[in-house]
């Protein structure tokens, strides 16, 4: 069962040009990708990305902290 060969040709000529239309729009489309992103998943503000420092940064130290203290008695 062939497909006929200006069937074929009409089939390559609109992927061609929807590939044509999408690299043309791409900026576009990847702008209203990102978006959608932010939509579902916002970014966090600078409040909430300092809190986060300073409980990481914490977290450092509380853990820093026993192995300073380790050594200190050794001495």
């Amino acid at each position: 069962m062939a497909l006929p060969f200006t069937h074929l040709l009409l089939v390559m000529v609109q992927l061609t040009l929807l590939g044509g239309v999408v690299m043309f729009f791409r900026p576009l489309l990847i702008g209203i990708a990102r978006a959608l992103v932010l939509v579902v998943r916002p970014r966090p503000t600078k409040d909430e990305l300092a809190a986060r420092r300073t409980q990481r940064t914490l977290a450092a130290t509380v853990q820093a902290a026993p192995a300073d203290v380790g050594v200190l008695g050794s001495h």
